[in-house]
C-alpha cells in the first residue's frame, strides 16, 4: 500500500493532467455537436470494426460445415437434373457426395481414398467427379472407404472429346505435373487451338457426356508425325481437392456385361 502511495506522488502532476485533459475533452465533446458527432462516428467504426472481426473469427472456424453443407446441396441439384435427363430418354445417373480423406500427387500412380464405401451404395468402376471437372474412377471398395484411381495416375486413360465439335480423343497423364495431362489421337487435319474445351465423351457407362475435363494449353507437331501433342490443364485442381460426388449410373453394370465378352 505504501508503494502505491509512493508512485502515486511521484506521478501526481502528470496525473492530475490526463485527467484535466481528458475533463476538457468530455467538455468540449459533448458541448459542441460537431466534436460530439465525429466521437461517436469514430466510436461506432471501431465497434463495426471489431464485430467485423468477431464475425469473420467465426466465419472460419465454421467453414468446414458450411464447405459439407454446400456439397450435400451440390449433389442434391445434381440429382434432380438427373431425374430431369432421365425423363427426356438418356441414362439414369446419380450422385453421392463424398470426402477425400486421403490423396497423394506426386506420385506416378496417384490414388485417393473417399469416405463412402459398398454401404454407401459405392461400386467399384464408378466415375468420379466435383464441382470442377471430372476426378477418377473407383478401384476398390470397401465397406466405408474407397480408393479411387484420379485422371493423375499414369495407368489412367479417359475418353474425351472437343467441346466444340465432338472430335475424340483419349487423356492420358505423364506423371509429372498434376495440373496438366496429355491429349492423344488427335490427328493434325483438325484445327487445334489454345483455349479449346475438353469434356468427357460419354462413350461409356462411368461418365455422362460432357463433363468438363480441361482447356487446351498448346499443340505441336513433331516432324513426320500425323497426331497432336496436345497439352490440357485440368480443370479440377488436385492440390485442393476436399469434396467429390460419386457418379452412380443405374444402368452401368447391364452396360458392362454387354461388352465383357466383346474384346
Amino acid at each position: 500500500m505504501q508503494n502505491l502511495l509512493k508512485i502515486l506522488l511521484r506521478y501526481s502532476n502528470f496525473l492530475v493532467f490526463i485527467a484535466l485533459e481528458v475533463a476538457a475533452f468530455m467538455l468540449i465533446t459533448f458541448n459542441n455537436a460537431y466534436p460530439r458527432s465525429s466521437v461517436f462516428s469514430t466510436a461506432n467504426k471501431v465497434v463495426a470494426w471489431q464485430h467485423e472481426v468477431v464475425s469473420d473469427i467465426c466465419g472460419y472456424f465454421s467453414l468446414r460445415s458450411q464447405n459439407e453443407l454446400l456439397a450435400e446441396e451440390n449433389v442434391a441439384l445434381r440429382n434432380k437434373l438427373s431425374a430431369l435427363d432421365s425423363a427426356a430418354n438418356t441414362a439414369m445417373m446419380h450422385y453421392a457426395s463424398a470426402k477425400v480423406v486421403q490423396m497423394t500427387t506426386t506420385e506416378l500412380n496417384n490414388y485417393m481414398t473417399i469416405n463412402r464405401g459398398s454401404r454407401d451404395g459405392i461400386c467399384r468402376g464408378q466415375g468420379v467427379r466435383n464441382s470442377e471437372g471430372v476426378v477418377g474412377i473407383v478401384r476398390t471398395v470397401g465397406q466405408n472407404y474407397s480408393v479411387v484411381m484420379p485422371i493423375i495416375n499414369t495407368h489412367s486413360n479417359l475418353s474425351c472429346r472437343f467441346a466444340k465439335n465432338d472430335y475424340l480423343g483419349t487423356l492420358h497423364w505423364d506423371g509429372k505435373d498434376c495440373r496438366f495431362a496429355q491429349l492423344q489421337d488427335i490427328s493434325t487435319h483438325m484445327v487445334v487451338n489454345p483455349g479449346d474445351t475438353i469434356v468427357t465423351s460419354g462413350l461409356s457407362p462411368v461418365f455422362p457426356e460432357g463433363i468438363p475435363v480441361g482447356i487446351v494449353e498448346n499443340s505441336v507437331v513433331k516432324d513426320g508425325d500425323s497426331y497432336y501433342t496436345i497439352r490440357v490443364r485440368l480443370q479440377t485442381n488436385f492440390k485442393r481437392l476436399k469434396y467429390v460426388e460419386v457418379v452412380q449410373n443405374a444402368h452401368q453394370k447391364e452396360l458392362e456385361e454387354l461388352t465383357d465378352g466383346l474384346d
